[in-house]
């Protein structure tokens, strides 16, 4: 008959199967539905050039679906931003922010910008493929000069004379392209070169000519966009100010209280009107943001009379608003706001957890999102278990001298040159000290505590 440990290994393999499982179902779900909206769509791009109301005809008739109906099918992605900025705005400060760094800093900035230039392409080519008239012309297209607002006016072309006159000028180029490959240097070379040149300003200029209106956003969106970006620039601004910095096309058109009112639909923190960019994952998952933040500017310890300790820290002004936004997303908890630095810098914000039912709470929530206080945050929980139902075995002292070892291993494993002897901790000595793990233990006794009480 299998042992307890043996059932509970068990039971987390099949639960990591049934994770795995789920994931692949999602991303066969996922993937089946944008290849049944290509296949659906196929059509569309065989390389016949129509106009918007024939592509929507073209949709109702092969998917038998109304007008408004296939309209709809004709999607573009938003605009690629990050917290307001566009991606090459954003790379292009990178790539000045890593003049300043070196070593093993730059080697990771330099993979980050490498990430988001991918990121970004992907997303140019699904602006590309969105543009039915235009995906069949991909590849001379790639070799334009243009950007997302030249793709952006493209999608924004209705009638056939207009996408025609793209696809025009993208052939005469293909074809050129297609008559300099493989061909030598020579007098001929030079001159296709120069006519392929002339028709990329063709390109350009027939670009240039469509409409600006056609792709410019409402006042609304216009404003809330400098709105956003004014907070992500000046941390702490209210209102008034805002306002006060509008250019005056857009001054004009509101006030501060239209501002605060606006405010309150954006993933912005109001502290008695300063406003605070807040990171989005706050909103969409406050555990998994509050594990990266234990991750990073909190701690998970315990005392030497062994009472478990979580908390977060945070300094200045910022730092208090954020931590009040936790406290109140998270619901429990202790505040100490506002305390003196020993350096005599900014001031410290704080936001702990004291009770075993507090800590118990938040650890077993973030558990699944830790990436560096994983091991600290199944000590405590280990440690919680057995004061609250074993403090009478046998094992249950020479465990607790264990754990608060293990607790010092995991926060100083790191610390060059610690003194391990100091504390009685032999490196030799730790994975004998983890594999004394009592979880097993406890749910073996309480299983059997389970049987005795169903079978009375």
């Amino acid at each position: 008959m299998a042992t307890a440990e043996e059932m509970r290994e068990a039971s987390d393999k099949l639960q990591e199967l049934a994770t795995i499982s789920e994931e692949e179902e999602g991303l066969k779900e996922e993937l089946s539905e944008r290849l049944g909206n290509e296949i659906k769509l196929s059509f569309l791009s065989t390389g016949h050039v129509l106009s918007e109301y024939e592509e929507i005809q073209q949709i109702s008739k092969n998917l038998n679906m109304n007008l408004t109906d296939a309209r709809k099918q004709l999607t573009y992605p938003n605009e690629y931003v990050i917290d307001g900025q566009s991606i090459p705005d954003l790379v292009k400060k990178m790539r000045l922010a890593r003049r300043e760094l070196k070593g093993e800093q730059k080697d990771k900035m330099s993979k980050a910008i490498d990430n988001i230039i991918d990121a970004y392409s992907d997303h140019i080519m699904k602006c590309i493929d969105s543009i039915h008239w235009l995906k069949p012309y991909k590849h001379p297209l790639l070799k334009m000069n243009f950007t997302e607002k030249h793709l952006r006016k493209m999608e924004k072309m209705k009638s056939v004379e207009e996408r025609r006159s793209i696809v025009d000028t993208l052939c005469k180029f293909w074809e050129k392209d297609l008559q300099i490959q493989d061909m030598a240097y020579s007098e001929e070379y030079a001159q296709i070169s120069k006519e392929m040149k002339v028709t990329k300003k063709q390109f350009r200029d027939t670009i240039a000519k469509i409409n600006v209106q056609k792709i410019t956003k409402s006042k609304r969106e216009l404003v809330q966009e400098f709105v956003l970006k004014s907070i992500c620039e000046n941390r702490g601004i209210g209102a008034k100010r805002i306002h006060d910095m509008m250019p005056n096309n857009l001054y004009k058109h509101t006030n501060s209280n239209m501002i605060s009112k606006m405010v309150r639909s954006m993933d912005v923190i109001n502290d008695n009107g300063s406003y605070y960019k807040a990171p989005s994952l706050m909103k969409k998952n406050i555990w998994a943001y509050c594990a990266a933040f234990i991750d990073s500017d909190g701690y998970i310890t315990l005392d030497r009379n062994m009472n478990p300790r979580v908390g977060m820290v945070a300094t200045g002004q910022r730092g208090r608003v954020f931590m009040e936004e936790m406290h109140k997303s998270i619901g429990f908890g202790r505040m100490h706001l506002d305390q003196k630095s020993p350096q005599n810098t900014r001031l410290i914000n704080r936001l702990n957890f004291y009770s075993q039912d507090d800590v118990t709470s938040i650890l077993t929530k973030c558990l699944p999102h830790f990436r560096l206080k994983k091991g600290n945050a199944n000590l405590l929980l280990e440690l919680i278990r057995m004061k609250k139902s074993y403090k009478k075995a046998d094992w249950y002292k020479d465990r607790c001298d264990e754990i608060f070892k293990l607790m010092k291993w995991e926060n100083h494993k790191d610390h060059v040159g610690f003194d391990w002897a100091k504390e009685n901790i032999y490196l030799d000595d730790i994975a004998k000290l983890q594999g004394n793990c009592k979880m097993s233990l406890m749910d073996e006794m309480e299983n059997i505590g389970g049987i005795v009480l169903k079978e009375e």
